[in-house]
């Protein structure tokens, strides 16, 4: 699934997240992605995700309606976003700022970006929904 360095506590967290969202897609969705790979920059986690798309929306996507099928990820990104920030913020020990989602049909591919507040720090309200809910 992740191609992470384990050994590492960096590795070990970014496995963690890297299966945090391919079990909340698949648990939303019913099918997660085949890929993840879990990135961190200085106050920035990024997840690149591979194979994702179910059954239905590559039929879907065959048939013309890629930008459907888009929409509806988006739709998925903003009710799955609480559960993946409550995640996110359990495995960093950080709160999260900022969640940001996107999906790319012809490669298969999602990124999902979590910018996290400065250490110490506290995000906005949880709840509020510019940021409990991914950008458009």
């Amino acid at each position: 699934m992740s191609e992470v360095e384990s050994s590492r506590p960096e590795g070990v967290a970014a496995a963690a997240i890297s299966r945090l969202l391919v079990g909340t897609t698949a648990e939303f969705t019913g099918r997660g992605p085949t890929k993840a790979k879990t990135s961190f920059g200085n106050d920035v986690i990024t997840i690149v995700l591979e194979d994702t798309l179910t059954k239905a929306e590559r039929g879907l996507v065959r048939d013309g309606f890629a930008g459907e099928v888009v929409a509806m990820r988006r739709a998925f990104q903003c009710t799955m976003a609480p559960t993946l920030i409550e995640g996110i913020e359990k495995i960093t020990g950080r709160s999260v700022a900022a969640f940001l989602s996107d999906s790319h049909i012809d490669p298969d591919f999602a990124v999902e970006t979590f910018v996290l507040a400065p250490p110490g720090t506290t995000a906005q309200t949880p709840g509020t929904p510019d940021r409990r809910a991914p950008t458009r």
